[in-house]
């Protein structure tokens, strides 16, 4: 088997995204779970790159008869559930957000949230 100049480039690309994926982990910058889905994304790119055989297997699997069509819809669906998980993301740091601004609005006004709670009791 001879490579391609593509079969040696796409994974040093994909061992530096990795990398740097875990880098920005261990400064705190990204989570574990982010971390793990972008190492399997690069890594997929890597064995497809390295194993272009493999896409006759996706397309098998997946039921879609041309290999191109089938990387394109397993990347498509990979990229939807980033988006989802991005959302949710989104909508959890807008509470922390919510939460915050109210909290200090309560203390500048001069009011804890214990004593409004202890009032309404």
């Amino acid at each position: 088997m001879t490579l391609t100049p593509y079969q040696v480039v796409a994974p040093v690309i994909s061992l530096t995204a990795v990398l740097y994926a875990w880098n920005l982990v261990f400064r705190q910058k990204k989570t574990v779970w982010e971390a793990c889905f972008w190492t399997v994304f690069w890594c997929a790119i890597s064995a497809i790159a390295i194993f272009p055989q493999f896409l006759t297997y996706l397309s098998t699997v997946t039921g879609i008869a041309n290999r191109e069509n089938a990387v394109i819809f397993t990347f498509l669906g990979v990229l939807f559930f980033m988006v989802f998980y991005m959302i949710i993301r989104i909508e959890e740091l807008e509470q922390r957000h919510a939460k915050m601004v109210r909290e200090m609005a309560l203390r500048e006004a001069g009011l804890d949230s214990e004593k409004l709670k202890m009032k309404n009791e």
